[in-house]
């Protein structure tokens, strides 16, 4: 059985972000890097589990792809994979605003 993957408001913003930023430099490349992550999550439909559990979280729940150096940070509900944020490696996961595991 596929799962369902869903986008998170907050990881739309963060995709949007990534572009705008890349965009500034080559809007060429941008279109390339928000495309693979796209990409990526697609794959989530049938492998829900492929990514690494990330370190950070300690319950375990959230995972992650890393694309084109963003972390895409994901957690399985079911048969529903939730996006929850796209986040540059550069970005500190320390950070409780970094964290979609915590409440905020």
């Amino acid at each position: 059985m596929a799962a369902r993957v869903e986008w998170a408001n907050s990881a739309r913003e963060d995709l949007d972000d990534a572009d705008r930023y890349i965009s500034r430099d080559s809007t060429h490349y941008a279109d390339i890097v928000v495309e693979r992550i796209v990409r990526a999550t697609r794959h989530l439909e049938q492998f829900p589990l492929m990514g690494r559990v990330v370190p950070q979280d300690d319950s375990q729940r959230t995972r992650e792809l890393v694309v084109e150096g963003y972390h895409v940070m994901y957690e399985v509900q079911q048969d529903v994979v939730w996006i929850l944020r796209v986040l540059h490696g550069s970005r500190d996961l320390n950070n409780p605003a970094n964290q979609p595991w915590e409440p905020h």
